[in-house]
């Protein structure tokens, strides 16, 4: 591919990332989230560089067998289960963990016939209100559950609503809700994902779930990912395809919302939209021109973005652009976006080159 804009994906920094989840949580075994072609960065390559992790979650059985069939025997769990009868056939050829966090999922095991068992982590809603069975139900669930002969093992999540707030009290109310109400029955546990490995050692439990950090992105509110150890795994880059030389008033890009206060180069890079740069990224958006800080005028184009080049010496066409990653933290971006770091990863579009080094 020659087009200019590419994603740099560094697996030294996945690895590394990965890591620091060990030093956070060394008794817990990880599961590290690679669902969304693992947020932007491929999710075989990203598995494979994340080699160490004890499992693998994803969101649909097709990133489930895509893993199996690239060789991964790690524990592989669909996190949202089940979708049709015809996935737990998958799940039992595969040997895919699915989480059953409705009716509709238990009543299509007690009717499927896997070619063998499937190993089921039944999901608590613990006040997310968003997916898993109510706790006062769950020891009459997992009685269904292991009575039937097409289920192995049965483990036990819940998912955290504001763990990225370390002075938030709800976390602690969904801890005390999940060991309540699993106090009777056995099972390994989990818990924590990407802010609770972090801010919320209670959490660990068994298995932890990180994810954006892996990906060297913060997961707390009001800290930094190079204040957490992070290190930014993909850094996305482009050229610049164009310098103009504007005079003072001229409008810059469509709909001529900004303009030139005085006679400057504007240099237009090739990146927009159509690769998964914000398009509501404002006037003043941050990107680095050969390493030194730009600001992004004008509406952000299908394919293009143009840059104010006042104050940067002899700038060239063929000059690298980085719109995040290493010397621009994507939390940064994402901010000045009005977003965050997941959007902007699982975001990149697939005509981005992929470039991968270790």
């Amino acid at each position: 591919m020659t087009r200019p804009a590419r994603a740099c994906i560094n697996l030294r920094a996945l690895q590394h990332n990965l890591q620091r989840v060990r030093q956070s949580a060394p008794h817990s075994r990880i599961m590290a989230i690679i669902k969304a072609n693992a947020y932007g960065h491929g999710l075989v390559c990203a598995a494979q560089a994340m080699h160490d992790a004890d499992g693998f979650g994803v969101a649909s059985p097709e990133e489930g067998v895509a893993l199996r069939e690239s060789g991964f025997d790690r524990r592989i769990v669909l996190l949202e289960g089940i979708f049709t009868a015809e996935d737990i056939a998958l799940a039992g050829g595969y040997r895919l963990d699915i989480v059953v966090h409705h009716i509709s999922q238990l009543e299509m095991l007690e009717h499927a016939r896997p070619a063998r068992p499937v190993d089921v982590w039944l999901k608590l809603d613990t006040g997310m209100n968003r997916l898993g069975f109510e706790p006062d139900a769950v020891s009459h669930i997992t009685d269904r559950l292991q009575g039937l002969h097409q289920v192995g093992g049965v483990r036990y999540m819940t998912h955290f609503a504001c763990a990225d707030d370390a002075e938030d009290a709800t976390t602690a109310i969904q801890l005390e809700r999940f060991t309540d109400a699993l106090s009777p029955l056995a099972g390994e546990r989990s818990l924590a994902n990407s802010a609770a490995v972090l801010a919320w050692p209670d959490t660990h439990a068994d298995w932890v779930r990180p994810g954006i950090m892996l990906y060297g992105a913060s997961p707390l509110v009001g800290r930094r990912a190079d204040e957490l150890d992070l290190r930014p795994a993909m850094t996305l880059k482009t050229q610049l395809i164009a310098i103009n030389a504007c005079r003072a008033g001229d409008a810059v890009g469509y709909g001529g919302d900004w303009r030139c206060p005085e006679a400057m180069s504007v240099g237009v890079a090739a990146i927009g939209y159509g690769d998964g740069y914000p398009r509501h990224a404002t006037s003043g958006m941050p990107v680095l021109v050969n390493g030194k800080r730009a600001a992004l005028i004008g509406r952000v184009s299908m394919d293009m973005i143009c840059i104010d080049l006042r104050g940067h010496e002899q700038p060239a066409v063929g000059d690298e652009v980085v719109l995040w990653g290493e010397g621009l933290p994507v939390d940064e971006v994402a901010r000045g976006a009005g977003t965050i770091s997941y959007e902007l990863l699982c975001g990149v579009n697939q005509r981005v080159a992929h470039e991968y080094t270790s």
